[in-house]
């Protein structure tokens, strides 16, 4: 008996211990999926800042304001300040709220940063930014004024906590960024968390730290098409594959743009194991503004499907985030199709985007369910339709936008739906390959068209 219940007692405690580690493990994928939304919504939020800050009247010190100002509001500090690298000396280049770390204190007109601009150079090695630089080492330090490496400071007795993180550049350090005082517990030491999020953010301070290193260095011109290249290789480089197979489906893409950065956006996330979600967008106007609010809308979209429910409540996610967020004539539309590998199933819903057209055993269909585009309306008036259908081994479904149907030639006649939709059913019956029904049909418009006035996307959804 007394056997029995030893080994009921070490079956019980080793239960109880699994479910521990079971719980421990639930919490830690919790955690990186919620980083992982995270850093998927703050680029938008991120670059739409730095737009703000360098069309600003203050140009390059205004970027910097807005980037710590930025870094400030993550991780709740009541002051963060920005030195770049010049030879073996730290110089200020942007600093924002009350930030201490001056040895003197401004007057009542004098700009925090122009205090800083007025102070000797910080050299490798001097007191703790200096420190920071020297060494290679992020530093967080509980309570400065214990601190002797703070004592050239001006109350330096009242520091609260402080950290200091490097920007890297190919090995080499590129900067400093500092906060000060924990904001979010005042009177307490940053935490964990708080240096963690801190130090996540040196890449994209850095990024912004270039861009403002090439607006000094050459022409208005040359910076313009610098700063568009760069964000056009950043635009890129958020796009998924441009081929990917589930089950019997088989999904290609292709995107170009009509300027230097594109106002359309494709993508492809994977709901779960079965499903997967296949979108395009075409945001308003060309340019800059529409490659914002394409950027907006996909980190929006990644986060509303780490959660995804019905496609419905996916786009009315969307729309609130876009109408809450972006000005009131910026808007954008959306095709999106839920992929099931499971009995060949897909449901299509779209925000005021082109009909979805379908080609099987020879027959088109266009598929047009009802819903207005996102960012125009509130909530409660934003509406959209679905429709769920199980295709026959055979099909094609194409999503585009509107650049291919509205391409001009030169007696500026549209290419048209009708002569779209032609071209679509003759490369359907000409091959069985996505990607190939993609090129016949990207290569019609293309010869069509007297010159690119418009983004084009198309996506080929192909069912075997």
């Amino acid at each position: 008996m007394l056997a029995a219940l030893i080994i009921v007692s070490l079956l019980l405690m080793i239960a109880i211990a699994v479910a521990v580690v079971s719980f421990r493990r639930m919490s830690e994928l919790r955690m990186d999926l919620t980083s992982a939304v995270l850093s998927r919504t703050e680029i938008a939020n991120f670059l739409s800042r730095f737009s703000t800050g360098i069309n600003c009247e203050d140009g390059v010190d205004g970027a910097m304001y807005s980037t710590a100002r930025y870094v400030c509001e993550q991780i709740e500090a009541t002051g963060v300040a920005i030195y770049g690298v010049n030879g073996k000396v730290l110089i200020p280049l942007g600093v924002y709220g009350n930030y201490p770390l001056t040895k003197k204190l401004p007057g009542r007109k004098q700009r925090l940063l122009d205090l800083l601009k007025e102070e000797e150079p910080i050299a490798s090695g001097s007191g703790f930014l200096g420190g920071v630089l020297e060494s290679r080492q992020s530093e967080l330090i509980p309570l400065a004024a214990m601190d002797k490496r703070f004592d050239i400071y001006p109350n330096s007795d009242k520091l609260g906590s402080v950290m200091a993180t490097l920007m890297i550049r190919d090995g080499i350090p590129a900067g400093v960024i500092c906060a000060v005082n924990n904001r979010m517990m005042a009177g307490r030491p940053f935490s964990e968390a708080q240096f963690s999020r801190f130090k996540s953010l040196a890449n994209q301070v850095l990024m912004v730290h270039q861009l403002v290193q090439v607006y000094g260095e050459i022409s208005r011109r040359e910076r313009i098409d610098q700063e568009l290249g760069f964000v056009r290789q950043f635009q890129l480089s958020l796009l998924p594959e441009s081929n990917m197979t589930l089950g019997n489906f088989t999904i290609s893409a292709r995107t170009t743009s009509a300027k230097e950065v594109n106002g359309d956006f494709y993508d492809m996330i994977r709901i779960d194991d079965d499903r997967i979600l296949v979108m395009v967008g075409d945001a308003c106007g060309k340019g800059m503004p529409a490659c914002m609010m394409a950027a907006m809308t996909r980190s929006f979209a990644r986060s509303a499907a780490s959660n995804f429910t019905t496609l419905s409540k996916f786009l009315r996610e969307i729309n609130d985030n876009l109408f809450r967020d972006s000005d009131i004539d910026r808007f954008i539309t959306l095709g999106c199709c839920l992929i099931d590998r499971r009995g060949g199933l897909i449901e299509f819903a779209r925000a005021g985007h082109t009909d979805m057209i379908m080609h099987v055993h020879g027959h088109l269909r266009q598929l047009s369910p009802d819903g207005t585009a996102l960012g125009m309306l509130p909530d409660e008036d934003a509406d959209f339709d679905t429709i769920c259908l199980a295709l026959d081994s055979g099909t094609s479904l194409m999503l585009y936008s509107d650049g291919l149907n509205e391409a001009l030639n030169h007696e500026k006649e549209e290419f048209g739906t009708d002569r779209l939709t032609n071209v679509f059913s003759v490369a359907c019956y000409h091959h069985e390959s996505a990607s190939a029904i993609i090129d016949e049909v990207l290569g019609a418009v293309h010869e069509f068209e007297y010159e690119q006035n418009d983004d084009q996307t198309m996506i080929l959804i192909r069912y075997n």
